[in-house]
């Protein structure tokens, strides 16, 4: 049988629309929420080179999940950049049919060297992971890797490519960095850079996430709007995750991603892909279905199609919205790191 156009809807009818891929589950920094470095630390043991998918067979399956109805694609490690000759996996991608967008997630260490070649490979746009311009705050966040000026470097070089709009991901830890939130808004205010403030969340199991630690996107709102008035705007599309503000004073506009405190499991339409082939219907599932070794014994496209089809048909996933009640009776889930799964 052929693949042809479907439209995938889970047990809570919804599509499948968005695709992360991870192509590799390394990092050059160790951020305390995510690689802390006593953990990862010069001897640890990452997927080895035959153990991750190579381009071909992340263009065969991205193929696959555009079949289903996938029109989003978006590139993620670990650190994307790290991986060799990204552009030629862009330019892949980028030739598939039905796909409206590429766009990619990176800490932007290497950003300011790849963005011309990226653009002019089919990337669409760049979302920059940077909790902090305080020097302090952001090389205790990193675990004291990268420079942060070659950083902002970066995101001149992507906003010199098209590669927009970029947005800046912050991740808020109370008592940690979210007195330095002020800095990094005033900094790309009037630029054309969004900056979306995340809250601190229990992905991975290594974190020790305490919900104390995570400043709700409310209070958040509040705190800024104090200095720089703001009214809300409505999404760009179905299922966005980052609720829209727009500065009063026509400065350009934040966004908040409130995954503890205004969960949005109902309108999730992504699926992940971690770099060895693992496909995860949730950022917080406790497993995943592999496809690296079905494919790699033989599998035609109809019996992959089949198995992302039935995966996402059982999908019944909203541990956001579930995530208060299973703290209370205290159930422990294990959940993928998000170095492996991608953010």
């Amino acid at each position: 049988m052929r693949v042809t156009e479907n439209h995938l809807l889970d047990r809570m009818n919804r599509s499948l629309r968005d695709l992360r891929i991870s192509v590799t589950d390394r990092c050059n920094f160790r951020c305390t929420y995510c690689m802390p470095e006593e953990k990862y630390h010069r001897n640890f043991q990452f997927l080895k080179t035959k153990e991750r998918l190579d381009f071909a067979e992340i263009v065969r399956l991205a193929g696959l999940f555009t079949a289903a109805g996938v029109r989003k694609l978006r590139i993620t490690g670990g650190e994307p950049l790290l991986r060799p000759a990204l552009g030629d996996l862009i330019g892949d991608l980028r030739a598939l049919p039905n796909i409206e967008e590429i766009a990619l997630t990176t800490n932007g260490i290497l950003l300011g060297q790849h963005a011309a070649g990226l653009k002019a490979a089919g990337l669409d746009r760049v979302t920059v992971s940077l909790d902090a311009l305080d020097k302090k705050v952001f090389k205790q966040m990193t675990g004291g890797r990268g420079g942060l000026g070659r950083i902002l470097d970066g995101i001149d070089a992507a906003l010199e490519a098209d590669l927009t709009p970029i947005k800046i991901n912050a991740v808020v830890q109370r008592g940690v960095n979210d007195d330095s939130m002020m800095q990094l808004l005033e900094r790309f205010r009037g630029t054309g850079v969004i900056v979306r403030m995340i809250e601190y969340m229990d992905v991975g199991n290594i974190n020790h996430w305490q919900e104390s630690d995570t400043v709700p996107s409310a209070e958040l709102r509040a705190r800024i709007g104090e200095r720089w008035p703001l009214r809300a705007e409505r999404s760009n599309y179905d299922g966005e995750v980052a609720t829209r503000h727009l500065y009063e004073d026509g400065e350009g506009e934040i966004g908040f991603i409130s995954s503890v405190s205004e969960p949005f499991c109902g309108s999730c339409h992504r699926a992940r892909l971690s770099s060895d082939g693992q496909l995860f219907t949730c950022l917080f599932a406790a497993a995943g279905t592999d496809l690296r070794q079905p494919m790699r014994d033989g599998a035609t496209d109809e019996e992959l199609f089949n198995i992302i089809h039935r995966v996402w048909a059982r999908r019944a996933d909203r541990y956001s919205e579930q995530r208060a009640e299973l703290l209370r009776r205290g159930r422990a889930i294990h959940k993928p790191e998000m170095y492996y799964i991608g953010g």
